[in-house]
């Protein structure tokens, strides 16, 4: 028995090995994005950067990230607090798979933190989960 569960372990511990290695050799960051570059690119603000309201957002995304030109952006605390909410307007033809320029100054309340996260969801009028995608963006609040 005592065999068997050190065989076990030794197992898990490989596949957490392997695991880590096909990672590039790092864990997954609880606050970097899931979304690849290929479908939203952000400009501004970077990740990290001190924003206060109103906070000038710009970059671009594929056309299927908007609905009617627009996605909605939020900005919320480190407590998870919702600061504000807006639709991202597209600045050229969204009808597209190509990349579609977006701008946008984003009004937002003040916050309780020191941080927070702008994030930029791919426009879902369906509502099926399997649809949703978000980019989120660390930032910081200028007191």
């Amino acid at each position: 028995m005592k065999k068997i569960l050190t065989t076990g372990t030794l197992i898990l511990i490989v596949m957490a090995g392997g695991l880590f290695v096909w990672n590039g050799g790092s864990l997954p960051s609880p606050t970097a994005s899931v979304v690849p570059d290929n479908l939203i690119r952000v400009s501004l603000p970077k990740p990290g950067d001190t924003i206060k309201s109103p906070v000038h957002i710009e970059g671009e995304a594929r056309g299927n990230w908007y609905f009617e030109a627009s996605f909605p952006a939020e900005i919320i605390d480190a407590d998870g607090k919702q600061l504000g909410i807006m639709p991202v307007q597209a600045t050229a033809d969204w009808m597209t798979a190509e990349f579609v320029p977006f701008k946008a100054d984003f009004i937002f309340q003040s916050p309780t933190t020191e941080t927070g996260f702008l994030i930029l969801r791919k426009d879902n009028p369906s509502g099926l989960p399997e649809y949703d995608d978000e980019r989120r963006i660390p930032v910081k609040f200028n007191p």
